[in-house]
């Protein structure tokens, strides 16, 4: 299986938004909200594509914290049935590289605290556990992540 990893654009709106919920569930993010987040100059979007079909993405966004620049993993999606094939890794890496060329320090991202799936995934990538976020996912804790890129 042929994985290419793309720049997002505006024109994937549709189906980005059909992976996000499929992803997320009653905690997606909206239409609208995606499009905000791909039309902000801070962000920086990437796909995944499986012979031409989008089958995940990723979306992330700089800001500066202290004076030091950030990077922020603000959604990962992948589809049901591409999971667990290593796309989520792809998608992440070529974020962080994208990331450490601009100048970012430290990349953060939060995940439930039940995604057992996803912790293990950000562990085995170099994340460590930063804080936890009571109540964050509504009904459930989240977990905040960070990684040092300068290291990598």
């Amino acid at each position: 299986m042929a994985i290419s990893i793309e720049d997002v654009s505006l024109e994937f709106l549709e189906r980005l938004y059909e992976i996000e919920k499929e992803c997320f569930r009653k905690e997606a993010f909206t239409k609208q909200q995606i499009a905000k987040l791909l039309m902000s100059p801070n962000s920086v979007g990437l796909v995944a594509k499986v012979n031409g079909e989008i089958i995940g993405f990723i979306i992330g966004a700089l800001h500066y914290d202290n004076d030091q620049l950030v990077g922020h993993i603000l959604t990962i999606d992948i589809s049901e049935k591409y999971r667990r094939k290593g796309i989520g890794v792809k998608l992440l890496q070529e974020m962080e590289k994208i990331f450490a060329g601009k100048g970012v320090a430290k990349c953060r991202l939060e995940v439930r605290e039940d995604n057992i799936a996803a912790i293990k995934l950000y562990s085995k990538l170099g994340y460590k556990k930063a804080g936890m976020l009571p109540y964050y996912y509504k009904d459930k804790h989240g977990i905040l992540f960070e990684k040092n890129l300068q290291a990598c």
